[in-house]
């Protein structure tokens, strides 16, 4: 075996041309197939932290079902839907079990946050109850989150993101400083942390703040007439599918809303799930096009190595004839010539890799490439796969040939 071995790698030596030419294909193949994969992991990865807001294994209550336009209604009937209330989240939240954590929210983008002569546009403001920070990840990289008197008392106080941060306070802490919000003033107890841009194009936690819900109403218009709440109810690890929540949260709600057993729901429970598979169904589609797009160059680079190795076993006849009449085995042939495909696929696969590393190093605004060891692994094991495959043919026949007529060719 380390004989063959030896004489593999001493005719790829000696044949560095034939030998770089044959495993282009390969090559071209392995960087097509990585790069769709590593890109469309970066894509994943930032889409899916975009998303964090919405928080995991969360479901949310509210008049509209996220497959609006596709739904069992007609449009007008969604509109005439009751507003969640905070009666029906206290309700929820005094009686529901299943659940590990409930947040009630509301939101108004588009505002002015002032302070002194400093002042920034477009923030999203964010009415929130205690549990938010349960329901999801607020993660606070200077102070401190709200505390439970404080949002029951709908103190003035306020987390602002890091871009309300940096161009209110520039060159100062903000903590315990009082910006303005519609005018009105609140203390700021704590700075969210740095998030980037969102892929969405939408304001990403940087450009948000959160105040105590009902500091939010006193703001703000909520209600039918206003801004519409929602409330965002987190299910246990072992609720899987969140099952058991949903039957229950439909079963209080409907109940706290007074609906007979056949009228129809006046609310959507809307889960993170339908985004996730989503997101799962998408990036599916694009890693198949992904194997389409580099299988062609793969098959390709494995014609190429086993137009190489018929014309290597072609040229070496008689020297096999000869090791053969010496006594060499048949599998001492076999694994000599299909080390030497096996070599040139795992060189191949070696430079595509490299290539796609060296992609990596393009700026992408905020979404991150990086080769991770799991695309590695599967780029080896490919260009081992189709040396294999591509050279097994001309090992067998270059095994399988009598050793007088071999020493005889010429």
């Amino acid at each position: 075996m380390l004989e063959s071995f030896s004489f593999a790698l001493q005719a790829l030596r000696s044949n560095l041309l034939r030998t770089t030419l044959s495993l282009l294909g390969v090559s071209i193949g392995i960087f097509a197939i990585i790069t769709v994969f590593t890109i469309v992991d970066a894509l994943e990865r930032k889409i899916r932290d975009d998303m964090s807001f919405i928080g995991d294994n969360v479901m949310y209550i509210q008049k509209f079902p996220w497959q609006f336009g596709g739904g069992a209604y007609p449009w007008w009937r969604y509109f005439r839907r009751p507003s969640n209330t905070v009666a029906e989240f206290r309700h929820l939240e005094k009686n529901l079990e299943a659940a590990q954590a409930i947040a009630l929210i509301a939101g108004r983008g588009g505002n002015t946050i002032k302070y002194r002569s400093n002042s920034i546009t477009a923030v999203q403001v964010m009415g929130v109850s205690y549990g938010y920070s349960n329901v999801s990840d607020i993660p606070v990289d200077n102070g401190r989150y709200f505390s439970r008197q404080e949002v029951d008392r709908a103190s003035s106080v306020v987390l602002i993101g890091a871009t309300v941060a940096e161009s209110l306070f520039p060159n100062q802490s903000p903590l315990n400083k009082k910006i303005k919000i519609r005018g009105r003033p609140v203390q700021v107890i704590g700075v969210l942390k740095k998030e980037g841009s969102n892929i969405f194009g939408g304001a990403s936690r940087d450009e948000q703040v959160l105040i105590p819900y009902g500091t939010f109403g006193k703001f703000f218009l909520v209600g039918r007439k206003g801004i519409e709440p929602t409330i965002a109810i987190k299910g246990k690890q072992d609720d899987v599918g969140l099952l058991e929540v949903e039957s229950e949260v439909r079963g209080l709600m409907r109940s706290k809303r007074g609906l007979r057993p056949f009228d129809d729901d006046n609310f959507a429970l809307n889960r993170t799930e339908a985004f996730a598979d989503a997101i799962t169904s998408l990036f599916g589609v694009l890693h198949l096009a992904g194997w389409i797009i580099g299988g062609f160059s793969i098959l390709v680079g494995a014609f190429g190595i086993a137009n190489i190795m018929f014309v290597s076993v072609k040229e070496r006849t008689n020297i096999i004839g000869i090791q053969k009449s010496l006594g060499a085995k048949t599998q001492f042939i076999l694994f000599q010539f299909l080390f030497e495909a096996v070599f040139l696929g795992l060189i191949g696969g070696g430079v595509g890799l490299l290539l796609v590393n060296l992609v990596t190093f393009i700026p992408l605004g905020s979404i991150e490439m990086m080769l991770s060891t799991s695309n590695i692994i599967l780029g080896f094991v490919v260009s081992s796969i189709v040396g294999t495959v591509a050279g097994i043919i001309p090992a067998f026949i270059a095994a399988r040939l009598d050793p007088v007529i071999a020493i005889r060719a010429s």
